[in-house]
């Protein structure tokens, strides 16, 4: 099994589905969702219940904790007991979220979590996000990736549905502008319908036509 790609740190994960070890619950999933797995084995591991690491350095299979028991090692500078999650990258500014139940990033003091939506969002939304019961707990509409534990950027629209940002850069591309959801418009579009009507009211209508409307 070769370097982690999600994630850096010093040891690999029992899962408690199938008991085989993986460097991380994404690399477990990736694998087991596979179309090279048989359709009927596959699942996504049950984060909390994870129980059992290795460590990287030594070997040694032991309960979930920060330092190995054998060599001491510190097997990830951010750690959080609750969800068995190891993490070096101290620069994501990781904290555990009570009401989401799963570790975020970003710095606690930088986020709130929204009831109704049942998420965390910048402070900066507090008051100026529309509001849509569990907003974040399904799939993006774009790539069909669940968004509530993604580990990509996302972006709340004005209507208050949720989808990945690198989604809607791609939407933008294609000259999609309404959300795939509702189709209520990603923004407020009065000011570019405004400047269009004046264009339509300003340009010169065709000879042809206008003999039409004088003969009749």
């Amino acid at each position: 099994m070769g370097m982690c790609s999600h994630y850096k740190r010093r040891c690999k994960i029992r899962a408690p589905c199938c008991g085989d070890i993986f460097n991380c619950r994404h690399c477990h999933n990736e694998a087991k969702n596979s179309l090279e797995t048989n359709p009927l084995d596959r699942h996504d591991i049950p984060r909390h219940e994870i129980e059992k690491v290795i460590c990287s350095l030594c070997g040694t299979e032991q309960d979930a904790q920060q330092y190995c028991i054998n060599c001491g090692v510190c097997m990830g500078k951010y750690y959080c007991a609750k969800c068995k999650f190891f993490d070096d990258d101290i620069t994501k500014n990781q904290y555990h979220c009570d009401e989401c139940g799963i570790c975020r990033t970003g710095g606690k003091d930088n986020f709130f979590h929204c009831k109704t939506c049942g998420c965390c969002y910048s402070k900066e939304m507090k008051d100026k996000h529309r509001c849509v019961e569990r907003a974040m707990h399904h799939n993006c509409p774009i790539c069909f990736e669940f968004i509530f534990d993604t580990m990509k950027d996302i972006t709340v629209l004005r209507c208050g549905h949720t989808i990945h940002l690198e989604c809607l850069k791609e939407m933008e591309k294609h000259y999609r502008y309404t959300c795939p959801v509702c189709s209520k418009s990603l923004w407020d579009m009065s000011k570019l319908w405004s400047k269009i009507d004046q264009e339509i009211a300003s340009t010169p209508m065709p000879a042809m036509y206008q003999n039409k409307m004088v003969s009749k």
